[in-house]
């Protein structure tokens, strides 16, 4: 299900003008006019003349943001699932970043994603500055980018970082909203901090604090501040027809854990424990795991075979503290200060560290450690960035695996299809099917003729062996054998292929439609330079 959250870097179609403009310019503002004085009555003698005070300004409450904010431009290319031989469609978009130590940009990963060709402006000066990704982490969307340019940092100030503001303290958002081209300022309230999702990967979930601010396309990556230091970086927000004056910012526990991951030169993306559970707030329930009536545990659902915590915890198991930190049975626990879910104590964690968990098993209590890592049968159910599709063409047959990506681009109706999708890891589909194949595509030819009802049929085996991966679909097809026997799961006759016929239309069916590339089988990188490719 798509959450009707939406990302904040404006995206604007290629054509004649770089930019939509309005039709019809809007009139100039009109300053204010005070209205006239009335003529006082001459005082007398004993009457003092009051003086009026003259109104100053109040010093801006942030510093010089301008020497530290910039203009991203980035032009990105956007894979093309339905053809993934194909370089994708050109788009072009406007977003924000700030300039922290080490001469060092910082920005959402949205903003920079897929990008081909980046440039940075910055106040008062007329020119654009081609900048290059360091890293990219899209399962948190940020980035950070720089500028080799000489002289391009001169005068900028870094900005510093804050802690997280306090309900109801006002916080100022800056940017550059529908791509305008000078600094933009809105101010807002703390309203919330909790977990919500983040739009940009749409499957991880870390802290995030909703804002009053007003934040628009062209807002992200800027910086959202309070006392002249950086508390948050705009990201994402509500629609206008599902909410007003919602918006959220990555608050800086996020910011600064991404910083850190990156001190080695290498971004590792988060870990996660790999399992389910739910609240155990119900009192029966409770008298019946022979817990204490004391508010704490939660209980775990299903554990995750290829997660870190397979052969440690159990369906089952209540959890009743993560590291020495009491989990209540709302699954909050009192971390730094503040009240959160138990699961940001693992945010905080990078691979490799240790979580340890006091749990109540059998009804006898007892303690584990897990040693963190990040899942990989999460990584179908997000989307990628920065990498060709991975797909096999045979016989004008487009076989491709089953991610987010091809969802959104064939939105198909197959339930069997959806299922395979919603319920890869929750059911360990990806034990028996480590890529699911989909016959996704069909480039009609003499020699597929009526194979249309097999489009969006899940590949099961070839000629009587199962097929787990894409590239066991491939070696397949480099059998020599004379004919392709090819059985979907579920019902129904198997679709069968004549290899002869298919070597004879190779060719046709490649010059047809343009097929640069018969197969992609691992998922490599965009061409970016070898530093870029080996940080991302």
């Amino acid at each position: 299900m798509k959450y009707p959250l939406i990302f904040i870097c404006l995206t604007l179609l290629l054509g004649s003008t770089s930019y939509a403009q309005e039709s019809t310019p809007a009139p100039p503002p009109v300053e204010p006019q005070a209205p006239l004085p009335a003529v006082p009555p001459k005082a007398s003698p004993a009457q003092a003349v009051v003086p009026v005070p003259v109104p100053i300004a109040a010093p801006k409450p942030n510093g010089p943001v301008q020497k530290s904010l910039v203009r991203i431009t980035a032009t990105s290319g956007e894979p093309d699932y339905k053809a993934p031989w194909n370089s994708g469609g050109i788009e072009r978009g406007v977003g924000a970043g700030f300039v922290i130590s080490g001469n060092r940009i910082l920005t959402n990963a949205h903003v920079v994603s897929n990008g081909r060709y980046l440039t940075v402006e910055r106040d008062g000066d007329p020119n654009k500055y081609p900048a290059t990704v360091q890293f990219v982490a899209n399962d948190c969307d940020l980035a950070l980018i720089t500028v080799s340019a000489p002289d391009f940092f001169k005068n900028m100030i870094p900005l510093k970082f804050g802690g997280i503001p306090e309900l109801e303290s006002t916080v100022s958002a800056y940017g550059y909203p529908i791509g305008g081209e000078r600094m933009s300022v809105t101010t807002g309230i703390v309203s919330r901090v909790d977990f919500q999702l983040y739009t940009h990967s749409s499957i991880d979930q870390h802290l995030t604090i909703q804002i009053s601010a007003q934040i628009n396309p062209g807002n992200s990556g800027g910086p959202v501040m309070q006392n002249a230091k950086v508390v948050g970086v705009a990201f994402q927000g509500y629609s206008g027809d599902v909410a007003q004056g919602v918006a959220y910012m990555i608050p800086t526990p996020v910011i600064n854990r991404f910083l850190k991951d990156i001190g080695d030169g290498h971004y590792d993306k988060y870990v996660d424990l790999g399992l389910t559970y739910s609240k155990l707030q119900n009192p029966a329930q409770r008298r019946f795991l022979g817990l204490k009536e004391d508010d704490r545990g939660v209980l775990v659902n299903t554990v995750v075979a290829a997660g870190p915590s397979a052969d440690i915890l159990r369906p089952g198991d209540v959890l009743l503290a993560i590291d020495d930190h009491p989990i209540a049975s709302d699954s909050n626990v009192e971390f730094e200060g503040e009240r959160a879910e138990f699961q940001e104590v693992v945010e905080r964690k990078f691979r490799g560290d240790s979580v340890k968990f006091d749990v109540w098993r059998d009804k006898q209590p007892m303690t584990v450690t897990i040693k963190l890592y990040t899942p990989w049968p999460y990584l179908i159910q997000g989307h990628s960035y920065d990498v060709r599709p991975r797909y096999v063409l045979y016989g004008g047959l487009l076989f491709q695996p089953l991610n987010l990506d091809l969802i959104e681009a064939y939105r198909p109706t197959d339930l069997r299809l959806r299922h395979f999708f919603e319920y890869f890891v929750p059911e360990q589909i990806y034990l028996q099917h480590p890529d699911v194949i989909v016959l996704a595509n069909i480039l009609p030819d003499p020699i597929n003729t009526y194979l249309a009802p097999y489009r969006g049929g899940i590949v099961d085996e070839i000629n009587g062996k199962k097929i787990r991966t894409l590239d066991e679909l491939a070696n397949a097809f480099s059998d020599t054998s004379e004919r392709f026997v090819i059985r979907m799961i579920g019902d129904g006759p198997p679709l069968v292929l004549d290899r002869n016929k298919v070597d004879a239309a190779r060719e046709r069916i490649k010059t047809r439609y343009n097929v640069v590339k018969e197969q992609n089988l691992q998922e490599q990188p965009v061409a970016k330079t070898t530093e870029q490719a080996n940080k991302i």
